[in-house]
């Protein structure tokens, strides 16, 4: 390797390949020359060229025109010619039988790596949405992992001579650093989160700061970024904005178990209400029956005591004390027509009440069990439901069960009651 010929610069049939275990970017140089000159960039027609698969070999030459690039994903293994560079066939001259060396830079990009770098963020203040002049002192540490994919974005955006990985990385890291600082002091009014519950989403502030970051970390410096894991995010227990903030949290959640309490009494007693009015309702008609028979009954007795009245008429003594046959025959005539109707009226009644109607069942009334927050209530119908809908004492967040069912399921899951849902007109309009 690097066998000089003549006067001639160049290595003869040079391996040109690379053999680092851990590396970004590599620059290839014949015979292991660490500095740069004129024969490190040397290259000799014929030799020959090694990719393993996951690499990317950069051939950088001069033309008239400008700088002139070929790229050669591995697996590769052949030796340099023409044909493999149809670019290098202005380059290599007709000396030497068209074997002269020609100048190129090579460099070995590893694009199945990945790169992890530990990142730690200091204290910095960040701010609960709900009470904006509380401070609290955060700290967050972590790791971010990148690769290369868009290799000719990497390229065009670094420069390669002289790469180093260390101060790549250290520059990743100085821009994620100040990017991530900002994001995390964000996220609180961007996203909702309490400054109090920080800790507690670690895993969904590590994929927002991958989502916000990323696009940033590939224009910047053509990198891809694969993963953001924050290993940890710390508030300071101790500072008295934070001890402030924790009493005031406490005492907005007390208020808010209080109403929602006196919210779910308010609910049961309506629920309560409706049970009663339903079993009023029961009652009324089971006495439907019985107050028709009633009523029938007084109208055979006004019959009754009508046909009295018309047999007892005079005959025609004169005073009328005499019996009148033709008032009696009549009488016994509109006496048996009225028994007759009377004796229909009472069999029609008796048969409604003891023997079953010819006209087709009833469809049975559908009774719901409801459950929230672990307690049961019912059962309802779902005209009740409906009612209690209306006035906002059954919602979608209720389980329901009725016969039949295995399981408890959610309100809106059962088909039947989810019509009852939308049934139920918008709001009205203000104006």
């Amino acid at each position: 390797m690097g066998v000089l010929f003549n006067k001639q610069e160049g290595g003869l049939m040079d391996v040109i390949r690379c053999d680092e275990q851990e590396y970004l970017v590599w620059k290839w140089r014949p015979s292991g020359e660490p500095n740069s000159s004129r024969k490190e960039n040397a290259i000799r027609y014929g030799s020959s060229l090694r990719i393993k698969d996951g690499e990317l070999a950069v051939f950088f030459y001069k033309q008239n025109n400008g700088t002139i690039q070929d790229f050669i994903l591995g697996p590769h293994d052949q030796t340099i010619k023409s044909a493999n560079f149809p670019v290098l066939t202005s380059i290599v001259g007709a000396a030497f039988g068209g074997k002269s060396p020609f100048q190129a830079e090579i460099y070995f990009i590893n694009l199945s790596g990945n790169v992890q770098i530990r990142y730690g963020i200091p204290y910095f203040d960040v701010f609960d949405p709900r009470f904006p002049d509380l401070g609290v002192p955060c700290a967050v540490r972590g790791t971010l992992t990148f690769n290369i994919t868009d290799y000719r974005n990497f390229i065009k955006l670094n420069r390669l001579i002289n790469f180093s990985l260390d101060d790549f990385k250290s520059q990743v890291k100085d821009f994620f650093i100040r990017q991530a600082k900002s994001v995390v002091l964000s996220i609180t009014s961007e996203t909702g989160i309490p400054a109090m519950q920080l800790e507690t989403k670690i895993d969904l502030i590590s994929n927002y700061l991958k989502s916000r970051l990323s696009q940033s970390m590939t224009d910047d410096f053509g990198v891809n970024l694969k993963r953001v894991d924050i290993g940890t995010i710390e508030l300071d227990k101790e500072h008295p904005h934070y001890q402030q903030l924790k009493k005031s949290t406490v005492d907005q959640q007390t208020k808010f178990i209080d109403a929602k309490t006196d919210i779910e009494i308010k609910n049961l007693d309506e629920m309560m209400r409706i049970q009663r009015k339903g079993a009023e309702l029961n009652v009324e008609a089971s006495n439907i029956n019985v107050h028709q028979l009633n009523i029938q009954g007084d109208v055979a007795k006004t019959a009754a005591e009508s046909l009295g009245e018309l047999g007892g008429a005079g005959t025609g003594g004169g005073d009328g004390s005499g019996i009148n046959p033709a008032g009696m025959v009549a009488g016994m005539m509109m006496g048996g027509a009225v028994g007759g109707s009377m004796a229909g009226m009472m069999g029609n009644m008796m048969q409604g009440v003891n023997q079953p109607r010819q006209t087709p069942p009833i469809a049975p009334i559908v009774q719901y069990n409801i459950a929230l927050n672990g307690k049961q209530y019912g059962t309802f119908s779902l005209d009740q439901l409906q009612q209690m809908i209306l006035n906002g004492s059954f919602t979608k967040e209720y389980h329901i069960w009725k016969q039949g069912m295995s399981e408890w399921s959610l309100a809106i899951d059962d088909p039947e009651v989810a019509k009852l849902f939308t049934a139920v007109p918008p709001p009205p309009p203000t104006k």
